[in-house]
């Protein structure tokens, strides 16, 4: 990357930042682009330049967004943390992020929604599922996941399980879950009898 090209890329991050706390505050309908460029140090102009609409600049946002949360998991999952402490940490994030992709995409401009929605779902069977893959097979490595069980039950049980602790989150705030996860993730990994019995 030369000089120029990071220059670009430095500024577009700062679009990003910038205009990621700019809707999580105050919803897509609410936030202009000369806000959003304000914020940012750049012209109106650049960010149309880069994007060329305020809609393309959410979708764009939101996809670097998942990317870095992405980037997280997988510095978790290539940490000296054993396979329940990295379930534990990539499930308390994912729990967290759920409610906040779920209030950013209720103020998602509604003539994108769809193809947004698409780009997620497009999104979501590739990377994320490369990733869980990964995560799967590294759980039956270190025998926390049966041998027996395959990636797309693994993936089931995973998702309903984060979506429960989201919603619990939600209902219940951080403090009190983050104090109830272990017991949560006894259950997640042993269930309701405890230890597998062979």
């Amino acid at each position: 990357m030369n000089g120029y090209e990071r220059r670009k890329q430095k500024k577009i991050d700062r679009i990003y930042d910038e205009s990621f706390q700019l809707f999580a505050k105050h919803g897509f309908h609410k936030v202009s682009v000369n806000e959003i460029a304000q914020k940012a140090n750049v012209s109106p102009a650049t960010i149309y330049n880069y994007f060329g609409t305020k809609e393309q600049l959410y979708a764009d946002m939101l996809m670097n967004w998942m990317d870095k949360q992405l980037e997280q998991y997988e510095s978790i999952l290539d940490s000296g943390l054993s396979f329940p402490e990295k379930a534990k940490e990539i499930m308390l994030r994912e729990a967290h992020n759920l409610n906040l992709l779920s209030e950013e995409l209720q103020k998602a401009p509604s003539t994108e929604w769809n193809g947004l929605m698409q780009r997620i779902e497009s999104y979501s069977e590739q990377k994320i599922m490369r990733f869980f893959m990964r995560f799967v097979a590294l759980g039956k490595q270190e025998g926390c996941i049966h041998p027996d069980v395959t990636e797309e039950t693994a993936m089931l049980y995973f998702s309903m399980y984060k979506n429960e602790l989201a919603r619990h989150w939600e209902s219940s705030g951080r403090e009190r879950l983050t104090l109830s996860i272990d017991q949560l993730l006894e259950l997640f990994f042993y269930g309701l009898a405890g230890q597998r019995q062979n």
